[in-house]
């Protein structure tokens, strides 16, 4: 009876595999040998990332920690629910932290929020983890140098997507820290009121750097913590953070492969 139900399931399986269609999209077959899984590799837009080979030694558990995959997936899951959030918050004053409130209280799988926060938290934990794996094992080393640089600029990335996103809900702890917080922009070199050599940036006898265009008026959008500035940092926490993060992290995955794969242990 089995067989009966099997029999005909294989044979359009097997007529479907050996389609035109097919063989377009999955040009190199099953991965059967080291040609063909080099192949498979190399001609899918996402595999082709990651390297072909990696050491045996360089892959396991108390070498690697699995910091780094463990970081990208985290970042899907912000992605995921930050998207779900997206449907239900609104970034202005009247309703932005009644929104917060209805998403723990009211809205079915409110709980995305939850995850959302706490995933944040623990995706910058497991970047400064996987910085510490990288350095301790000596992997910023020639030729991985340049890759060592893209870490570190997505881990200040990490930094500024969890700045931006203790914004938006809205309440007094998260005013306030960042009210605290953005006002050490002022000490930015150059571009800080307050910051080294702005003073000597002058037309004469008039200051070319000012409250209402320095550093922390750029970042808050106004003179204090206020509309624009949820606007501002939504937009950057959503949009804009994202797709650098995203484009750089590809990056780092392909320097991976391009520097010879993961390092293995001395």
């Amino acid at each position: 009876m089995l067989n009966r139900i099997l029999a005909p399931l294989s044979a359009a399986w097997k007529e479907a595999t050996d389609s035109q269609v097919w063989t377009s999209i999955f040009r190199h077959g099953k991965p059967v040998s080291n040609r063909n899984r080099a192949l498979v590799m190399m001609s899918n837009v996402f595999l082709h990332l990651h390297p072909v080979k990696s050491r045996k030694a360089g892959i396991k558990l108390r070498y690697t920690w699995c910091m780094g995959g463990i970081t990208f997936f985290l970042f899907l899951v912000l992605t995921f629910t930050g998207l779900l959030l997206m449907f239900y918050y609104r970034p202005t004053v009247e309703y932005a932290y009644a929104d917060i409130v209805d998403l723990q209280e009211h809205v079915p799988l409110g709980i995305m929020r939850e995850l959302h926060r706490w995933g944040a938290h623990a995706m910058v934990i497991t970047v400064w983890l996987h910085m510490l794996r990288v350095f301790m094992t000596g992997s910023y080393k020639p030729p991985r140098e340049f890759n060592w640089g893209i870490g570190v600029v997505l881990l200040v990335l990490t930094l500024l997507l969890s700045f931006t996103g203790y914004l938006l809900p809205w309440d007094q702890l998260a005013i306030w820290a960042i009210a605290v917080g953005s006002n050490m922009a002022r000490a930015t070199p150059l571009l800080g009121t307050e910051g080294p050599l702005s003073a000597s940036l002058t037309l004469g006898d008039i200051s070319l750097i000012n409250a209402g265009n320095d550093a922390r008026f750029a970042l808050l959008g106004a003179r204090s913590v206020g509309q624009p500035t949820l606007l501002r940092f939504y937009v950057l926490h959503c949009v804009g953070l994202p797709l650098v993060a995203a484009f750089l992290m590809a990056v780092h995955f392909w320097r991976v492969r391009k520097d010879g794969g993961i390092s293995g242990p001395m």
